[in-house]
């Protein structure tokens, strides 16, 4: 990144409400940024005069907050919006073929509430189609031949290639943990419904969740704070007791992600933290045909219309998977969103048996694979997503390839 542009989102917001950088030249600075990585990992839905709209966005910011007493938190930061988010002033695709202006509406909370805190919208991020699996054009930031993952892709890519400091997302299977964990970022996924889903394209609502990236794990609570219901600071600074889930849902990370897991791990507890190993998820195999089957099948009455008129529209990834929704019955549609609530309750049980604080399990199976065919399995996020618990992605070093 320029070295003149601060690393961290804290420090960003802080240099821009004091001034200590101006405003119109850190929106130089970020033009030069834009220039010498966009073109490569394409990260960003294309924007005719982008840098011309945010000239005059940022002189109106300047105009209103002329005393720097005044600023809000987020004055003058740009920020990556996943396109599936309804967002004022640009057209919503959510990576898709779909006429434009088929899939409008107005601005959702989450985006207004950043405007509101300050922040500029430097644009759209890409999306796989639909937040599914048919990839769009992003590249990981750290090998443009290797994925960024998804579906939040862009939003990812764009705060791993240093374009911007916070970006919005959404997971429904581990849409911002994995790409989070191949990008080299952090990524926060709070519980279900703790950010507003309003204005954002659904693919499963007893699934989906809005998260946020930003590039170090301090930076999440600053953003957090403008974003969840009912925000509060840690209460402690305690250190967390660890718990490992040992069982088949851990045996599901390759070779390399289970012996770099294991050695984050031992790291931790030579730095003093209490890691417990508890069996947990024996039916780890039914959590994964539940959790698929109920996106499948919400997907499906998602898309009833607009698949029904524009089908051939649709990649063949996205297209399997309202056509399997469309033959799930009522009962196991209903089996499937009892089974999260089960799940969440099992999971929270065995943390209080344990007096573990928290869990810690990989954030992908391992680091990003080659090619951009493929965004990654997301198996290591699916139980926590089907729990709608919260979750949090930290960068834990890399492999011997120097991905993350």
């Amino acid at each position: 990144m320029n070295k003149q542009i601060p690393t961290s989102l804290a420090s960003l917001a802080g240099a821009l409400r004091s001034g200590a950088l101006p405003l119109d030249r850190f929106i130089d600075l970020l033009e030069a940024r834009f220039a010498e990585r966009e073109a490569e990992v394409l990260a960003f839905v294309p924007e005719a005069g982008r840098f011309a709209r945010l000239r005059r966005e940022a002189e109106a910011l300047l105009t209103r907050y002329a005393d720097r007493a005044q600023r809000p938190p987020l004055f003058g930061v740009p920020v990556g919006v996943k396109d599936i988010f309804q967002v004022t002033g640009f057209v919503t695709r959510a990576g898709s073929s779909l006429p434009d202006g088929l899939l409008q509406g107005p601005e959702g909370p989450a985006v207004t509430a950043l405007r509101e805190a300050g922040a500029l919208i430097l644009g759209k991020s890409v999306t796989t189609e639909f937040a599914y699996f048919a990839p769009g054009p992003t590249r990981n930031p750290h090998a443009p031949g290797h994925t960024p993952g998804g579906s939040s892709s862009g939003s990812a890519a764009a705060v791993g290639a240093g374009l911007c400091h916070l970006a919005l997302g959404t997971q429904t299977i581990g849409s911002v943990n994995r790409p989070a964990a191949f990008c080299g970022v952090a990524g926060y996924k709070p519980s279900y419904n703790r950010i507003d889903k309003r204005g954002v394209i659904p693919v499963s609502d007893a699934a989906d969740h809005v998260g946020i990236f930003t590039p170090r794990v301090t930076d999440l609570a600053l953003a957090a704070k403008i974003l969840c219901r009912e925000w509060q600071a840690p209460a402690t600074e305690r250190r967390p007791v660890l718990g490992i889930p040992l069982g088949p849902y851990l045996e599901r990370a390759s070779s390399e992600g289970r012996d770099h897991f294991e050695m984050t791990c031992q790291r931790l507890a030579d730095a003093g933290f209490t890691v417990r190993k508890i069996a947990a998820m024996p039916d780890f195999a039914d959590i994964y045909e539940r959790h698929n089957l109920l996106v499948a099948a919400e997907a499906a009455a998602v898309h009833a219309a607009w698949y029904g008129e524009y089908g051939e529209r649709y990649h063949e990834k996205t297209a399997a998977l309202i056509e399997r929704g469309q033959g799930v019955a009522p009962e196991e549609l209903q089996a499937a969103r009892q089974g999260q609530l089960q799940l969440r309750q099992e999971l929270t049980q065995l943390m209080d048996e344990n007096d573990i604080d928290l869990w810690v399990s990989p954030a992908a199976v391992g680091a990003a694979p080659p090619g951009l065919e493929s965004t990654g399995d997301p198996v290591m996020n699916l139980p926590w997503t089907h729990a709608g618990l919260p979750t949090v992605s930290i960068p834990a070093g890399t492999n011997q390839a120097g991905l993350p």
